[in-house]
């Protein structure tokens, strides 16, 4: 009971700071494309930056839940594997780095949809 409070806890917080990123980037995209990304705005419309910065947004943050969901049900099912059988650990490593991989495309295409902004 207690970890499934914590997961629920840390999805709500997750979706809170995804929620506050995303309006952040979508209601000022000037302000974020000229502080820290140095991208001209002039130069494009600031509805395609607008939406732009709202896809790389939620592709990071949707594909960071999934890994996290991924790696708790994986690794809860590896560590009871792991107590039976102990020789399956390289098996069971090489699952858990499958489902962090999932993490990393969702960074892969938020890193191609900025630079195809700028």
């Amino acid at each position: 009971m207690n970890r499934q409070v914590l997961l629920v806890g840390l999805m709500v917080l997750g979706v809170a700071v995804l929620v506050g990123l995303s309006g952040l980037l979508f209601w000022q995209p000037g302000a974020i494309a000229s502080e820290v990304l140095a991208l001209e705005v002039a130069a494009a419309d600031p509805d395609v930056l607008r939406w732009g910065y709202l896809a790389a947004a939620l592709v990071t943050a949707v594909g960071s839940l999934a890994a996290a969901y991924a790696v708790a049900t994986v690794g809860t099912a590896a560590v009871g594997a792991l107590a039976e059988k102990p020789e399956l650990f390289g098996r069971v490593v090489i699952l858990v780095g499958l489902a962090e991989g999932i993490a990393i495309y969702g960074v892969i295409i938020s890193v191609l949809i900025l630079n195809r902004l700028g």
